[in-house]
């Protein structure tokens, strides 16, 4: 495979993958609960997204619920040798469509065992463990007894890496005294910079940050200079974000989600896009705008 997503690298776990991948929560219905409302079309930008050279798929089984790992194994299976499947436990949803916390030793190995079900795979590349704390925000306190129930799942040989989702940096530690982390996966982007000191500790430790929602959350003013900030350079104002993001640390791997297969090619054009340092301290800047 060769396309714009092997512009740069990352060893992810035991795994060499490129830093643009594909986030399939947008591939369930509204508000990521039910199914899609066009399947084929979610089949076709899943193939589309592998054949165009991503190797790095974020999901949850509690996307939909399940709907999105359905979509992902009729989509994909049997995998590429080089895909990696990173999935993420520790909520479930309500017949209201809520997510609930399910972080118990029952809920987690429940969890893992829908995901491998739904996923058609005997062991698991990689399970975050998705702490609620404020829903996006991460909130202190200790991640001990799920963690450790993940671990556990992990010696048993379900799962072959660990990761965490909307954590500090104090739980990042914590897990690590548990079992080795691969990845942290929190809300930031160019807007939310909050992680900027745990996206440099991780570098340094050779661990990857996955950003969720890297291109949400601009106010009216920070949208209108990034959309200025695009126009100079010929590229799209979340071509521009995504780029930034893949410029801020090696370690950043980034996940867009879309079900438009013209958004997926625009998103995976971004790898390419270089930003100059000018361009770069211009769009430094739009967080204090």
């Amino acid at each position: 495979m060769s396309s714009h997503a092997n512009t740069s690298t990352f060893s992810f776990g035991n795994r060499l993958i490129n830093r643009m991948g594909y986030g399939a929560m947008q591939l369930a219905g509204p508000g990521v609960f039910g199914p899609p409302r066009d399947r084929e079309a979610a089949v076709a930008v899943l193939r589309a997204a592998v054949e165009a050279g991503v190797n790095h798929i974020d999901t949850s089984d509690f996307y939909g619920p399940h709907v999105t790992n359905q979509i992902i194994r009729e989509a994909l299976h049997p995998y590429h040798d080089d895909l990696v499947i990173v999935t993420k436990v520790g909520a479930v949803r309500g017949e209201d469509a809520s997510w609930q916390p399910a972080q118990s030793k029952d809920d987690l190995t429940r969890a893992v065992h829908d995901n491998l079900r739904n996923l058609g795979l005997e062991r698991l590349e990689v399970v975050n463990l998705r702490l609620m704390g404020d829903i996006h925000t991460p909130k202190e306190g200790s991640l001990a007894e799920p963690f450790s129930a993940l671990a556990a799942l992990r010696e048993e040989g379900l799962i072959r890496h660990l990761g965490l989702s909307n954590a500090t940096a104090a739980q990042v530690t914590e897990a690590q005294t548990i079992a080795p982390v691969v990845c942290v996966q929190n809300h930031y982007n160019l807007v939310h910079r909050e992680d900027d000191a745990l996206i440099d500790a991780l570098a340094a430790q050779g661990i990857a940050y996955v950003p969720f929602f890297p291109l949400g959350g601009f106010s009216p003013i920070q949208s209108n200079v990034l959309s200025g900030i695009a126009a100079d350079i010929g590229g799209s104002p979340s071509q521009v974000a995504l780029a930034w993001l893949l410029a801020r640390s090696s370690n950043m791997l980034l996940i867009p989600g879309t079900s438009n297969p013209l958004h997926l090619s625009e998103n995976l054009a971004a790898a390419t896009l270089e930003l100059s340092a000018d361009v770069r301290e211009r769009l430094n800047a739009i967080a204090i705008a």
